[in-house]
């Protein structure tokens, strides 16, 4: 299976933009945390049995007012950062840039021409937000291919943090909020076999960040932690789960 993640470039007004306007979380906090989910995403994607596509987005589908800067050397230097210490050398890692005018549009697009076009046997489009996917969790989507049409992984608010397929669906608006449901009926639409993968949350929201330092800290607790560039970020910037299950910065005592 191709394991495909779609990377923005790590720009302020660009990446992890919900955290930013509903939680104190700064920009400059967000890109922070934005390059450390994609660092153990993708280490975690070449350390399964899958080969690593870096899907780009470039100056044709970025926003005007982020679209400065060569956004593929910006992917490709993020990519090459987070497997500097891994066995897996970054000439090794595909990248593509993306296509279409909607992130379901980009979607389609790779998904298509690669069972398509190229005539893989299996693609899997993994979410660069969900640090905490393990390698087993990749792996285990691309065995279900053998048995289901597609697999889904349900994430944190109604997400999709692991969407494999055999065969193309209609993807369009596919990637609407609460895009799992969605992603299911465009399934059951295609006449296709679904399957699904263990939940795994996202960071891109409030809901999901709360969920991800959660897992984060038991798999701590029980020596299998992964992401670990991610938990040491969530360290620096002194974020937790309060009692109460809220967000909390140590350093202000807010609650978000």
């Amino acid at each position: 299976m191709i394991v495909v993640v779609p990377v923005d470039p790590p720009r302020e007004g660009l990446v992890l933009t919900g955290l930013v306007e509903s939680t104190p979380l700064s920009e400059n906090e967000a890109i922070q945390l934005y390059e450390a989910a994609v660092t153990d995403v993708v280490r975690t994607a070449v350390d399964s049995g899958g080969d690593l596509l870096v899907n780009y987005r470039d100056e044709e589908t970025l926003p005007d007012e982020v679209a400065d800067g060569d956004s593929e050397e910006a992917v490709r230097a993020l990519v090459t950062d987070a497997l500097e210490e891994t066995d897996t050398d970054s000439e090794a890692v595909r990248f593509e840039r993306q296509v279409g005018s909607s992130k379901s549009a980009r979607i389609g697009n790779t998904v298509t021409h690669l069972l398509e076009r190229e005539g893989v046997d299996g693609v899997g489009v993994l979410e660069p937000t969900a640090p905490a996917v393990k390698r087993s969790d990749i792996d285990g989507a691309a065995m279900g291919l053998r048995r289901h049409d597609v697999v889904l992984g349900p994430s944190s608010d109604g997400r999709t943090y692991l969407a494999a397929f055999t065969d193309p669906i209609d993807f369009e608006d596919a990637y609407a909020p609460f895009e799992f449901a969605t992603l299911a009926n465009r399934v059951d639409e295609a006449g296709l076999d679904l399957g699904f993968a263990p939940m795994v949350p996202t960071l891109a929201t409030p809901g999901g960040l709360r969920s991800t330092i959660a897992t984060l800290e038991a798999r701590a607790v029980a020596s299998r932690l992964t992401a670990t560039a991610t938990a040491v970020v969530v360290d620096d910037l002194e974020i937790s789960v309060g009692e109460d299950g809220d967000l909390e910065r140590a350093e202000t005592d807010n609650h978000f």
